[in-house]
């Protein structure tokens, strides 16, 4: 018992306690979502009337609609903490999100989205006001309001009600089929890819419908497509991404469709916006990836840049995958509009920017030339060709060293230009397989003839360090090349349906590989007849027999 002596041990114990008490003192509460119940140690809920009261300034709801939500204290009585979610009557789950100006209350994320509103310090407090927003998507149904109110850390209690909210939307209403052709520039400002896209018949295409009203405030607006996860809609003065006003149609963390507003900001994840003046909202998921939204809007088109029109954008469909929490992750597909699209004008017609711009195939068909054409020759002359025109050339240099050397030059320059070509365009890196594989081909291309200009002599003792690095390099950028030439004919190939560029080249790569195999056989029989008739005087290399001198023949 002598710790008990020791006044700082007295003290730290007492110290321990005190924490163990207030550790909640901050409102960072995610940890108790669930339950709403405080660590108070052993402290436990009260089961009298509270001096609390939870009110709703509605008592119904639908579909993105706002609440106002008052937690408020009976005179003379004050709380320190408190907790606050919207659940579904019977339902131990949060739902929709809050949002939060008071200085004494903060937002808490549960289940991934701010659905929980706390106190920031224990100061005492007589009213606190948040505001909650409903689902946009989902099964819906009567909520009420819950909160926990804790007066001082022994006394508190849990699950203090509100009135419930009744229902008057229409949860998990199909949205209607998305008319393509009936009102496409009609009523209807459309853009899809393919251009023919008409989800009535294909779900594999992308489509966007945008229907205003004379004087633009308010817009219906109508997105469809395939995606694991999401669906995007943009408006932008440019076609690229960056400042652009932006709705997603996407998996929230339950797997319901929901609809969020954003801006985006270039080449990062997009800035969530509040929903805004946004109703009449319809989802529909189809085979768990087919994704059709629509919805009416009347918030105004935001670009922040100097624009001089309101009523001209570039239009922009993009979708991608979601993580576990609903946020959005980067796009696998991206359809810009080629010229920009006057809203108030259905008439016109909208269609997609050209997926591949010159300069990227320009950077492609430079690449095949160099590895499926003149490197290829260029290998196969150096391999099997050295015998032709032997001790016959130019500048002391056989015929098959002169076309070797040259073939494989201009291979190396058209990489570089392909490759500067493709950077020039991009000015970032795309990610992927294929600029990996580009980037090998090309240092190893520069090293090649960096190589070769410091070789040895040919009679050198160590000469075969090089002849065998020379080939294996080589080796190294053909199987390298092909393997990006296909990965960059695969990018091509997401806008085709029959992928008939694939199968080409996968028959041109066999019928060279059996090129090089017939050539090798070859190579190897010859050498083979060369050293049996070393060893016979009366042969000569091509297998021939020749009889003595004095014999008839």
């Amino acid at each position: 018992m002598e710790v008990c002596k020791s006044p700082q041990m007295f003290l730290y114990v007492l110290l321990c306690c005190v924490g163990v008490v207030h550790c909640y003192g901050n409102g960072l509460v995610s940890s108790v979502c669930g339950s709403m119940t405080p660590n108070h140690g052993s402290n436990s809920a009260q089961t009298s009337t509270a001096p609390f009261t939870v009110t709703a300034d509605n008592t119904t709801f639908k579909e993105g609609d706002q609440i106002t939500v008052l937690l408020n204290s009976q005179p003379g009585d004050q709380f320190e903490g408190f907790m606050l979610q919207a659940r579904q009557v019977g339902s131990t789950t949060s739902i929709g999100t809050f949002n939060v100006a008071d200085s004494n209350a903060q937002l808490l994320s549960c289940d991934g989205a701010s659905r929980v509103v706390s106190h920031k310090s224990n100061t005492k407090k007589s009213v606190i006001q948040a505001k909650w927003t409903a689902p946009t998507s989902g099964q819906l149904s009567d909520i009420e309001f819950r909160a926990t109110f804790v007066k001082t850390a022994s006394t508190f209690w849990v699950g203090v009600k509100s009135s419930t909210l009744a229902y008057t939307g229409t949860s998990a209403t199909a949205a209607p089929t998305v008319p393509s052709n009936p009102d496409c520039g009609k009523t209807k400002v459309c853009f899809s890819h393919p251009s023919s896209c008409d989800p009535t018949a294909n779900t594999g295409c992308y489509f966007m419908a945008v229907q205003t009203s004379s004087n633009q405030s308010k817009m219906r607006i109508e997105m469809f497509g395939q995606a694991e996860g999401y669906v995007a809609i943009g408006f932008s003065d440019d076609q690229e991404m960056g400042n652009d006003d932006i709705y997603i149609c996407g998996k929230d963390s339950s797997g319901n469709l929901q609809v969020q507003h954003a801006i985006s900001t270039g080449k990062t994840a997009p800035t969530i916006l509040s929903l805004g003046n946004v109703t009449d909202i319809k989802t529909t998921l189809m085979n768990g990836n087919t994704i059709n939204c629509s919805f009416t809007s009347r918030n105004a088109i935001s670009t922040r840049s100097r624009a001089t029109s309101t009523s001209e954008y570039y239009l922009m469909i993009a979708a991608g995958p979601s993580n576990s929490q609903g946020n959005i992750q980067i796009h696998t597909n991206k359809y810009v509009s080629s010229t920009k699209a006057n809203l108030q004008d259905p008439s016109q017609v909208v269609t997609s920017a050209e997926e591949f711009p010159a300069i990227v195939k320009a950077h492609g068909c430079l690449m095949l030339i160099s590895w499926m054409t003149t490197g290829s020759i260029g290998m196969l002359i150096a391999r099997y060709l050295k015998g032709v025109a032997k001790d016959h050339g130019c500048c002391g240099k056989d015929f098959w060293f002169m076309a070797h050397v040259s073939l494989m030059a201009l291979s190396v320059t058209a990489t570089a230009i392909a490759f500067i070509l493709v950077f020039s365009y991009a000015r970032d890196w795309s990610g992927g397989a294929h600029p990996v594989l580009g980037c090998l081909v090309m240092i190893l291309s520069l090293i090649q003839p960096i190589a070769a200009a410091f070789r040895c002599e040919p009679n050198h003792e160590r000469r075969f360090v090089f002849n065998w690095a020379h080939s294996f390099i080589a080796l190294a950028i053909k199987g390298l090349a092909v393997a990006a030439i296909f990965t960059g004919l695969a990018l091509f190939e997401e806008y085709e349906e029959d992928g008939w560029m694939l199968k080409v080249m996968g028959g041109f790569v066999a019928w060279e590989a059996l090129i090089y195999v017939l050539q090798d056989l070859n190579l190897r029989a010859k050498k083979k007849d060369s050293q049996t008739c070393s060893e016979v005087p009366q042969c000569v290399p091509n297998g021939v027999y020749r009889p003595p001198k004095g014999t008839l023949e």
